[in-house]
């Protein structure tokens, strides 16, 4: 509920001015942007409702607080006005990866590695495993990440369900800018290595498991 909200949000003229989001419609061009407002505040506050009927109540409010966390100002938001900040300044400071990684690993990471938190909270996870797929998600965070910018530059609108070509129109910083093409495949292949690695305190026959490490492997197979 979060993540469609964000991606609502995102898709504002306010913000990336997007018209198509999986291959149909942004929410608010089917209606408009008032509605597409309300329908992310309404998602926002839905997910936190979901997540207050757990129990017991030391459970749900322990998931409400480290969702927070990761939803708002420090994470997500943070992140989001981070990068909005960044296109503004553009020709005016110094552009690195490690501060592009930074405001990736507070937006795309931050909601998958707190996803992974709350599943592993809530089957009675050790911490260890708890850290195990914090790290996981961080690195598979990244890996998402720089395979989006790459389908960007290399993909198809019909199969990717978005408008592309759009990071180097509007001049936004993306891993194939300073990585090249196939720096950026290399590091996606790396992000996807570390991620599987993060996992090994796990049994490697467990479905859940497998399922995590597909979505993985299948990352660097998008752009090949």
């Amino acid at each position: 509920m979060i993540h469609a909200y964000s991606l609502i949000h995102d898709d504002l003229p306010a913000m990336d001015n997007d018209d198509l989001r999986r291959g149909l419609p942004t929410c608010h061009r089917k209606f408009d942007e008032a509605t597409a407002i309300l329908a992310g505040d309404a998602l926002l506050a839905l997910a936190f409702e979901m997540i207050g009927n757990l129990t017991p109540p030391e459970l749900a409010g322990r998931c409400c607080k480290e969702l927070a966390a990761a939803a708002g100002a420090c994470q997500l938001v943070g992140g989001q006005m981070d990068d909005m900040f960044r296109e503004k300044q553009i020709g005016k400071t110094e552009s690195t990866i490690r501060v592009m990684e930074h405001v990736h690993h507070r937006k795309t990471g931050a909601l998958m590695q707190v996803s992974l938190k709350l599943g592993g909270r809530i089957a009675g996870a050790s911490e260890q495993q708890l850290t195990a797929l914090d790290e996981f998600g961080r690195h598979f965070g990244l890996a998402f990440q720089i395979t989006d910018d790459l389908l960007d530059v290399l993909g198809e609108e019909a199969t990717v369900g978005k408008r592309l070509r759009k990071d180097a129109d509007m001049k936004k910083w993306s891993y194939p800018h300073f990585l090249g093409i196939e720096g950026a495949k290399r590091a996606a292949e790396q992000a996807v290595s570390n991620a599987e690695k993060a996992l090994t305190i796990f049994d490697q026959n467990t479905v859940s498991l497998q399922t995590l490490l597909g979505l993985a492997k299948h990352l660097p197979n998008r752009v090949k």
